[in-house]
């Protein structure tokens, strides 16, 4: 884990050549989302996989299952507000006079 001065924000690593509009050392808004919702993604598979382990008997532990099921639902909902929140954001831009 690489450890920053104070006062330098965190950006998350990008791979090489995403895109043309990149600022120079930033990343871009559609690679950030993108990364946003591959991490959702996952662990709402991880979540189901260790469900359907559970209701098959290959894991015993409950409160893995219950853990990672939590941490899912928590994934959904922060992505919830976060897409009302850019919906909004837009309307509010759309209803501004030029």
């Amino acid at each position: 884990m690489q450890v920053l001065p104070v006062g330098q924000p965190f950006l998350p690593p990008q791979p090489a050549g995403t895109g043309a509009n990149q600022e120079a050392g930033g990343a871009s808004f559609a690679g950030v989302l993108d990364n946003a919702l591959k991490k959702l993604n996952d662990t709402q598979i991880k979540a189901d996989q260790l469900t359907s382990e559970l209701l098959t008997g290959e894991i015993q532990d409950i409160h893995q299952v219950t853990i990672a099921m939590t941490e899912a639902k928590l994934a959904m909902q922060l992505a919830v507000e976060v897409r009302n929140k850019i919906i909004e954001a837009y309307q509010e831009v759309s209803r501004m006079q030029v």
